[in-house]
């Protein structure tokens, strides 16, 4: 079902892993994506198998920290496809360390790609969906926002995308536009087998450690949370505005 025939979207992040399934599904669902990533080659690569399967997608290397970055790629996709009626805010990085390992740019780097790239991503978007009295946003938050060692500074940047969410949801409502956020649990992705060879153990082996802490009994795949983003993203989500979703295979 091309639930999304003739919406405009933008995904951050989007050159692999949760980014990547999201801009994917949007695209099968009809939507044009500008496919956003600070790895241009990544980038591309999704917009090409985007365009391989039928659909519309253009690649923007984006470093969502740098206001001129942001707006110049979303001018861009407004010229190209029109209005931005989605967004979807993905990109994300990890600097994980104990507080008393933990230096400053550990602490910057992660909490200004997370807050200031979802805040200056949505600055630059809202005016369009102001516009059209129509538009979805859906932040990416984490399970790590409820705590997890070795994270204070991505799970503070997490807990602030739900603080944003909801705020958000409030100021924009009004023009019938819908603000959520999904939380992810484990998701197998580059990042998370990153995390497993930092802490010296097979990728394998974590992410069957993973599981067998999860009710499901399995870890998630970026699919997984794409399709959640999908549904938040159509009209059978338009009554849902303000809630974050944890999507971990169980509570």
């Amino acid at each position: 079902m091309r639930t999304l025939q003739g919406r405009v979207a933008v995904v951050t992040g989007a050159g692999r892993g949760i980014g990547q399934a999201e801009a994917i599904r949007l695209a099968e669902d009809g939507a044009s994506v500008g496919v956003c990533d600070v790895r241009e080659e990544e980038a591309e690569a999704t917009a090409r198998h985007i365009v391989n399967q039928g659909g519309k997608a253009q690649a923007y290397r984006v470093d969502v920290t740098k206001p001129s970055d942001v707006e110049t790629a979303f001018a861009d996709v407004v010229k190209t496809y029109g209005p931005i009626g989605i967004l979807v805010n993905n990109a994300g990085v990890t600097r994980d360390n104990l507080l008393f390992k933990m230096v400053d740019a550990d602490w910057d780097t992660v909490v200004d790609t997370h807050l200031r790239g979802t805040f200056l991503c949505i600055r630059a978007a809202h005016h369009y969906m102001v516009e059209q009295r129509w538009g979805k946003i859906v932040n990416t938050s984490s399970t790590s926002a409820l705590g997890n060692r070795g994270q204070a500074n991505y799970s503070a940047a997490k807990a602030g995308l739900q603080g944003l969410t909801r705020t958000l949801a409030i100021e924009l409502g009004p023009f019938n536009i819908n603000v959520n956020a999904v939380a992810p649990g484990y998701v197998d992705t580059e990042m998370t087998r990153q995390v497993a060879v930092r802490l010296g153990i097979d990728p394998e082996m974590f992410k069957a450690q993973a599981a067998k802490q999860i009710p499901l009994r399995r870890v998630g795949v970026p699919r997984d949370i794409a399709n959640v983003v999908a549904f938040l993203c159509s009209e059978d989500a338009s009554f849902i505005s303000g809630q974050i979703l944890y999507v971990s295979g169980g509570p």
